[in-house]
């Protein structure tokens, strides 16, 4: 089979077989292909027609150490020769006891206890379901509801689905599990009190938090799930103080604070952990993603000894798992991934040069489409704007058009794969891997440039 024809192979095999995930189906027709990426090597990625591009998404926030990396490939196939595969249910492997060892030499606090999971979503459903067992053990057995923030994206699974702030993407599968309050994030650019003052916006956005738990009855109310910076909306950080104020908040009232890291953690922001990041100790941490940089599935939440502590109580049992969660390939690609963390200092690479990335990204706010540039670490969205000096967004049909209609595509075909999001205001994220340099974050600007100012023509 020559070139063409597997590419053709490909395409009409995916068109007829593979349901991609949060795909429109109906776009591809006989005259749009499905991109097929077949190879990457550091901050690159090739489709089957052999073109590159720039990888400024990580994957999916994920690949940390970037594209390629023979060692992570040679640890995975060297512990399948010896231990394919074991779970972890009641019984346990070397592995998987090094990790949970190593992790909690990294994590804030009392968060010695590491739950393992396959990927994110279930390491939400796992902090929740643990939350809700919690109480009952320890005698509160109405504190079962959840808060997390408006727009936040938690997962798939229906219990963080139902946590999940983003009402657009919870409709087609309702009804959900109940019991889940939404509060204001911490988006300042459209900070609807304090305008002014990010640290009085803070804390009024932390004080919605008490109020709802007020609202509900702090005998109903058993965690909080927020991301050190949240993803969806295009990259909120917390501002100054946001964090011990809830923090002091849920222990007032009883209430568990989870810190969803599943993008956060291992390098995203600098650090191992975004709650080290913003000087927090939640209850518990959820994380995935850059834990094995995408090279295996894996996932975790940890907890702390408060909350395992009741677990270890006579014939108590937490009746939860997954089946491959904590699979030794998985946590052995874990343990080369944070070898190449630590004998690479990725989490000071990130922290050196966060201000250059900023920066770089900064230049384009020249642009009349570009309102807002925001994130930390190497962790950025910019929010596209209709009108600069009002901050006036775009409806539905004009964000439809300019993101789905043009935005994604042209980035792609400019060579830049990167995330034009629509599930909130219009932005455009960008979250490299961790060993991007000042000539990728150029290239970037670059071809932002050029696709946005074209778009700015056509509006």
């Amino acid at each position: 089979m020559d070139q063409r024809d597997d590419y053709d192979h490909l395409q009409k095999a995916g068109k007829r077989h593979l349901w991609m995930h949060f795909s429109r189906h109906g776009v591809y027709d006989d005259d749009h292909d499905i991109p097929v990426i077949v190879k990457g090597d550091g901050m690159y990625i090739w489709d089957s027609r052999g073109k590159r591009y720039l990888d400024a998404l990580a994957g999916l926030f994920v690949v940390q150490v970037g594209h390629g990396r023979q060692e992570l490939a040679e640890a995975a196939a060297k512990q399948a020769g010896e231990l394919a595969f074991f779970p972890i249910w009641t019984f346990a492997h070397p592995m998987a006891i090094e990790l949970a060892e190593r992790i909690a030499t990294y994590t804030p606090g009392d968060l010695n206890r590491v739950f393992f999971t396959s990927g994110g979503g279930e390491a939400v459903e796992t902090a929740w379901k643990a939350a809700k067992q919690y109480f009952k053990l320890t005698g509160r057995p109405t504190k079962t509801k959840a808060i997390s923030r408006q727009i936040a994206y938690h997962g798939t699974p229906h219990g963080a689905l139902s946590i999940t702030g983003i009402p657009s993407l919870k409709e087609a599968f309702e009804p959900l599990v109940p019991t889940t309050v939404h509060v204001p994030n911490t988006n300042f650019y459209r900070a609807p009190e304090h305008g002014d003052d990010v640290e009085a916006f803070g804390r009024w956005a932390a004080d919605q938090i008490e109020e709802a738990i007020i609202a509900e009855g702090p005998d109903t109310v058993a965690a909080v799930f927020l991301e050190p910076v949240q993803n969806a909306g295009g990259c909120f950080p917390p501002p100054p103080g946001y964090f011990q104020r809830v923090r002091e908040i849920c222990d007032r009232h009883e209430v568990l604070l989870v810190s969803d890291e599943v993008i956060c953690a291992f390098g995203r922001l600098g650090d191992m952990f975004g709650s080290n990041r913003y000087g927090y100790v939640p209850d518990m941490i959820t994380c995935a993603k850059g834990l094995t940089s995408g090279y295996s599935p894996l996932g975790a939440m940890i907890a702390s000894d408060r909350v395992m502590e009741p677990f270890l109580q006579g014939t108590n049992s937490f009746a939860h798992g997954y089946t491959f969660a904590g699979h030794p390939v998985s946590t052995a690609v874990a343990m080369a991934n944070l070898d190449i963390f630590e004998r690479e200092k990725l989490n000071e690479q990130v922290r050196e040069t966060e201000g250059a990335f900023r920066g770089t990204l900064e230049k384009l706010l020249d642009l009349d489409i570009v309102g807002d540039v925001r994130g930390d670490g190497f962790f950025y969205g910019i929010e596209l704007v209709k009108d600069k000096a009002t901050k006036e967004t775009f409806n539905d049909a004009e964000s439809e058009k300019l993101l789905r209609g043009f935005l994604s595509k042209a980035l792609f075909d400019h060579g830049l794969y990167c995330r034009a999001d629509d599930r909130g205001d219009p932005v455009i994220q960008l979250s490299p891997p961790l060993i991007a340099e000042q000539s990728h974050f150029d290239e970037m600007e670059q071809t932002l440039r050029s696709v946005l100012t074209k778009a700015q023509s056509l509006l």
